[in-house]
């Protein structure tokens, strides 16, 4: 059965410095997601390293976090029925070079490292990264059922 999740997004410095944020929303909202949190963050090292941590012990770890540091990032909640995975459809595959054609990798990405985009990859995952980024208080609440 299908449920209302939220999930972790982040627009990523290469998409924000090529001014894709509108588009990217655009692509997003499209798709059917709520926006329930949205935010322009500059990360500093240790915030980067502390986000990927999951990554330490790979080589391209550091090369991630200079990455992740060289610009603004955005940051937004999303709300939808199985939003982890709808997110991560939506995204396509992390190089996008072999994302499926639509998909935002595929639209913006230009390499696995820069590809425009980030989502959490499991439900588990996006209740911390979702924590990591927003207080509870900077969320909307879930939309309250209309009575007729």
């Amino acid at each position: 059965m299908s449920q209302i999740e939220r999930t972790l997004g982040l627009i990523k410095p290469d998409a924000m410095a090529q001014g894709l944020l509108g588009k990217i929303l655009d692509q997003i909202i499209g798709a059917g997601f709520r926006i329930v949190g949205l935010k322009l963050v500059k990360l500093t090292p240790e915030q980067a390293e502390a986000f990927y941590s999951v990554h330490r012990e790979k080589p391209f770890f550091r090369s991630l976090v200079e990455f992740m540091t060289s610009g603004p990032v955005v940051a937004f909640v999303l709300e939808k029925e199985n939003a982890v995975a709808e997110y991560r459809a939506l995204m396509g595959a992390t190089d996008p070079a072999k994302a499926a054609p639509g998909t935002l990798r595929a639209l913006f990405g230009q390499n696995v490292e820069r590809n425009a985009v980030h989502g959490s990859d499991s439900p588990d995952n996006a209740r911390r990264e979702i924590a990591f980024f927003f207080a509870e208080a900077e969320l909307l609440p879930a939309p309250t059922p209309m009575v007729v």
